[in-house]
């Protein structure tokens, strides 16, 4: 199937305060953004008209724009109100929305006081990836040799452009491999996350146990299921998660904006079969954002 471009389309996009043509929406190969990764943004959810969250996101936004030392050009409320404008001039029902921020072309050097920030807003159609039954089939994940920095290297809890290059390159192996996706350990050698998901695991009592959030996003999907877990009786732990644990562990799924939650059958030589909690988790999340 020919991919359509994503310069090339139909519809309209908010950039700087206004609507244009989607085809308008440009900004110059000469911004800070694109040379010095100086952008962040946000993946959204579009149900039936409205967006999953939207506040959380626009804070989790401005966080990361600020943890990269610069801010948004508009006020929480503005950003909300833009999105849902580009939602409705775009006829979404169920779809995706991406908010982001950059610098642009004032100063092209590692410094960048002077430049401008940019905010652009896109949305698209974007139906459930996969119903229920297939979704229970799970996913298989390789694991990455790629690592997630520490603290001290990155700016590692903001949603930052720069700091998915290693989650497109590890994709790209674990896709070459014939897996969907890879798993992540982070620099001390503990389970960290999917390439663009968090991982939850479950254990012959049910418990779920997930990573602690303390080198990588602690995603907006994530705190939703753990509270959705805990309102269903089932306990909940965040640890340290070391590979050889996977072993004991029984069930497995992811959580993000886009991948909702999806289950996993394998990763690298570890078995899991999508069962009880699994479904709980899919069926409930798929509740909780179309109640």
């Amino acid at each position: 199937m020919a991919l359509i471009p994503f310069d090339d389309r139909d519809g309209s996009i908010w950039m700087d305060g206004e609507i244009v043509p989607w085809r308008d929406a440009k900004a110059h190969t000469l911004s800070h953004g694109l040379h010095y990764a100086s952008l962040v943004f946000e993946g959204e959810r579009v149900y039936a008209g409205k967006i999953f969250k939207g506040r959380e996101h626009t804070v989790r936004l401005r966080q990361s724009s600020k943890l990269l030392d610069f801010d948004l050009p508009i006020s929480d409320d503005a950003v909300d109100v833009a999105k849902q404008a580009v939602i409705e001039v775009n006829n979404i029902v169920d779809g995706y929305v991406r908010a982001y921020c950059w610098r642009g072309s004032e100063m092209m050097a590692i410094s960048a006081q002077q430049t401008t920030a940019h905010l652009a807003i896109a949305a698209w159609e974007w139906p459930s990836y996969f119903d229920p039954e297939t979704k229970m089939k799970g996913i298989t994940l390789d694991i990455a040799s790629w690592k997630r920095p520490s603290p001290e290297s990155a700016p590692v809890h903001a949603k930052a452009a720069g700091l998915y290059m290693i989650c497109t390159l590890s994709k790209h192996e674990a896709e070459r491999k014939g897996f969907q996706d890879a798993l992540m350990m982070d620099y001390r050698g503990y389970v960290a996350e999917a390439t663009g998901a968090n991982v939850f695991f479950v254990d012959d009592a049910g418990t779920l146990h997930t990573p602690i959030a303390d080198c990588f996003l602690n995603g907006i999907t994530r705190q939703s299921v753990i509270a959705m877990a805990k309102s269903m009786q089932i306990e909940v732990v965040e640890r340290h998660i070391k590979p050889d644990d996977l072993g004991a562990m029984r069930e497995c799924f992811l959580t993000g904006t886009a991948a909702e939650v999806t289950p996993v059958s394998r990763i690298g030589d570890y078995q899991f079969t999508p069962g009880k909690i699994c479904r709980k988790m899919v069926e409930g999340y798929s509740a909780l954002v179309h109640a």
